[in-house]
């Protein structure tokens, strides 16, 4: 899965963080909560506009940048 399908900057919305595409739900929101121990099904009821497959795209979002942070050691 490409999570390039389900998320998306724009300045416009929510100041250019990284949000589920046609939502203003934060990829920050959804990790955040399943970090809190919310399942897939609880955010699916809470936030409608939201698939499995954005779910997951959002945890290979964090995966990717992860994968990809710059670590500075001084």
């Amino acid at each position: 899965m490409d999570w390039n399908t389900y998320i998306e900057h724009n300045p416009e919305i929510m100041f250019g963080k990284p949000v589920i595409k046609g939502t203003r739900i934060p990829v920050a929101l959804i990790l955040e909560k399943l970090g809190h121990g919310i399942s897939e099904e609880e955010l699916l009821k809470a936030y409608p506009r939201l698939s499995v497959e954005a779910i997951r795209a959002a945890l290979l979002y964090a995966a990717d940048n992860a994968t990809h942070e710059k670590v500075m050691v001084f």
